[in-house]
Formats: structure tokens, C-alpha cells, sequence
């Protein structure tokens, strides 16, 4: 096979973010989530990351969070959260939100991107409804956490299909 033959047989890897809005607390939580699944399924050239819709760029995730990912066996020590941009989003094929709010705000600051855009419930139980912010509505980390792990491993293979067919 001649290499210009080989380069064009390689297929780019779906890459996933996750929005939340201070990409403090949800979007880290599930997009390390989400990069567990994705190894234990040996799919390892998959990227993934997380930002957030109002987040301050830089700021590392709060120790609770950080101790509720690694009862999972994650670890998000080394985060520190994003604003989201257009030129992240052209790196991602598919773009995972908590909150319908989420959507609609990224569908109009950045309306190339909306077919890449989806609300998480939406594409793992095909219902629209939020991931709860623990900051506004007083749900424990804890609970976001195991919540968030189950709906990642339930939706897995859903988001997956999605990430590649887009």
C-alpha cells in the first residue's frame, strides 16, 4: 500500500467535550468520567475535555469535587476550568451540555457549531432535562457524582454512536 494510500485509511478519532457553566464542578466531573469509560473500552485515541459557558479560566476543581471523582477512581487534581471558545469547539465533534440553557446560548454565540451540540439527557435517555448544579440547587457532590458516573455508563454506547456518526 503506497503511504499517501495509508494516511488516507486513518480515521480521526471522535473527540467529546463537556459544557457546564464554570466548568467547575459537572463538565469536569463527567468528561473524566466519560475518559474511564472510553479506556475500559480500549478506545484510548479518543479525546475528550470539558469548559464552561461562564467559567474563569484557571481555576482548579474544588477539593470535594476532586475527592468525589476519585471515589470513582478518576482524578481531577491537575484541572483547571476553561472558557469555552470557537476554536475549542472546532476541535470537537460532539458537544455535551448539562442544561438546556447550555444549548440554546452555544447554538447563538456560535451557530456553526449547533449540529454538534446536545443536551446529555437528550442523547442518553432521550428525555430534556438538566444535570442539576450542585452551586444552585443545593444537590451534594457526592450525589451529582453518582449520578453523573451512572448516566455516562448507561449512555455510553449511545454517546458513542453519536460522536462517530457525526
Amino acid at each position: 500500500m503506497a503511504a499517501g494510500a495509508a494516511r488516507a485509511s486513518v480515521r480521526k478519532m471522535p473527540a467529546i467535550l463537556f459544557v457546564c457553566t464554570g466548568n467547575l464542578y459537572r463538565s469536569p466531573l463527567a468528561a473524566a468520567f466519560f475518559r474511564l469509560l472510553l479506556d475500559s473500552h480500549g478506545l484510548h485515541d479518543w479525546p475528550t475535555d470539558s469548559v464552561g459557558t461562564w467559567a474563569r479560566t484557571g481555576q482548579a476543581a474544588p477539593a470535594a469535587v476532586v475527592r468525589a471523582a476519585a471515589q470513582f477512581g478518576a482524578r481531577l487534581e491537575s484541572h483547571r476550568s476553561q472558557l469555552i471558545r470557537a476554536e475549542t469547539l472546532s476541535n470537537f465533534d460532539l458537544v455535551l451540555v448539562m442544561e438546556r440553557g447550555h444549548k440554546e446560548a452555544l447554538d447563538v454565540e456560535f451557530p456553526a457549531f449547533a449540529p454538534r451540540v446536545h443536551l446529555l439527557s437528550r442523547v442518553v435517555d432521550g428525555l430534556d432535562y438538566d444535570i442539576p448544579d450542585p452551586l444552585v440547587s443545593g444537590e451534594g457532590v457526592d450525589a451529582l457524582a453518582a449520578s453523573l458516573h451512572e448516566t455516562l455508563e448507561r449512555g455510553f454506547k449511545s454517546i458513542c454512536a453519536l460522536a462517530s456518526d457525526l
